[in-house]
């Protein structure tokens, strides 16, 4: 075993997680929620979106910038849209919320649209896309956050790296499931990069004067570049537009930051689409369809250096059912402040 990593079962981590949102002031089926789905996160691979990030939502909630207890409120718009009040809780629980809606509404209309505001970060923007996924439908979400890429020609953080995700549902074969954010790096891996005291490859962020730099820590605190460059901008700003000016939510720049700013609630915003597979052919022929598409793809020729080809969504499959079985590597930076957060709660040691 590495001297740098340890392995820690997904139950335990659930289990711990929860512990430690319910004694942060969370109702012990919220805490369960925001847990599994950080969890979720680790076991994809995601371990920047995973329980690396407990302590600093521990922070915000004894801040008073996220309510433990939110009273989130729907209201219905138009027969096929509804809007989401957060009321400054866990992000996670009004995407849940959010996305429920969406797919209610697709299954009595065909397409679902949710606008959520007065939210906070949502963690793993896959999660929402496979909840409705597995229950038949076609989604998208989207999100701003706080500000982490400059516009193009910019040196300053403005645009959020705000990730789009997506996810098309198959009958027999892999499904389609998208999770991308709008910089070149996911900014929680640079964080996740600081902890561990790794640097970052060239060319994925600038420091806070505008330098580039391989430093994670002057890179957290400086700014992500987007990926493909002018492209990555005009993506970032539509995440923006959609997700923040559309819903009611705070947009450009005035996302607070989820380390630095403790000064009032971040009022993030998200837009959720479900849409039902069956409008313009049979649920069975669509399944069909996706399945021969799959197929299709999946048996092109291969480029050198592969040996096969995946479709979204894949790697991060066979990573969560190798990780349930040898466990989820922590490292011993994240587990020490793991370790932080359960004596300042007052509960007992990890142990490992």
């Amino acid at each position: 075993m590495s001297e740098t990593v340890k392995y820690v079962s997904a139950k335990t981590l659930t289990e711990l997680g929860t512990s430690l949102f319910v004694k942060g002031g969370l109702r012990e089926k919220d805490a369960q929620v925001v847990a599994q789905d950080l969890v979720a996160a680790n076991l994809r691979g995601l371990d920047s979106h995973g329980v690396s990030r407990i302590p600093m939502y521990l922070k915000r909630i004894r801040k008073g910038v996220v309510n433990p207890n939110p009273n989130i409120k729907i209201e219905k718009m138009t027969a096929a849209v509804s809007k989401v009040d957060g009321d400054d809780g866990m992000g996670f629980l009004a995407g849940h919320k959010a996305m429920d809606e969406a797919v209610r509404l697709a299954g009595q209309s065909g397409i679902g649209l949710v606008g959520v505001h007065n939210s906070t970060h949502y963690g793993m923007a896959a999660i929402y896309v496979m909840e409705a996924m597995k229950k038949g439908f076609i989604s998208m979400a989207y999100t701003n956050s706080s500000p982490a890429i400059p516009p193009w020609g910019g040196r300053t953080a403005y645009l959020g790296a705000s990730p789009f995700a997506a996810a098309v549902p198959s009958g027999n074969e892999t499904p389609y499931v998208l999770d991308m954010a709008m910089t070149v790096i996911a900014r929680g891996k640079i964080r996740l990069a600081a902890t561990n005291g790794e640097s970052i490859p060239e060319g994925l962020a600038l420091d806070k004067d505008g330098a580039p730099t391989t430093n994670a820590s002057k890179a957290f605190e400086g700014v992500c570049l987007p990926f493909g460059g002018a492209k990555g901008s005009a993506l970032a700003m539509l995440m923006e537009l959609l997700s923040g000016v559309l819903t009611g939510a705070n947009y450009g720049g005035d996302v607070k930051s989820l380390y630095f700013d403790h000064s009032e609630p971040q009022n993030v915003g998200h837009l959720f689409i479900a849409i039902k597979p069956d409008l313009f052919v049979s649920k069975a022929e669509f399944e069909k369809r996706m399945d021969d598409f799959v197929r299709r793809t999946k048996s092109l020729p291969k480029a050198q250096g592969f040996d096969e080809i995946l479709i979204p969504g894949e790697p991060e499959e066979r990573k969560a059912a190798e990780r349930l079985e040898t466990g989820i590597p922590i490292s011993v930076n994240v587990i020490k402040e793991l370790e932080h957060e359960l004596a300042r709660y007052g509960l007992d040691s990890l142990a490992l």
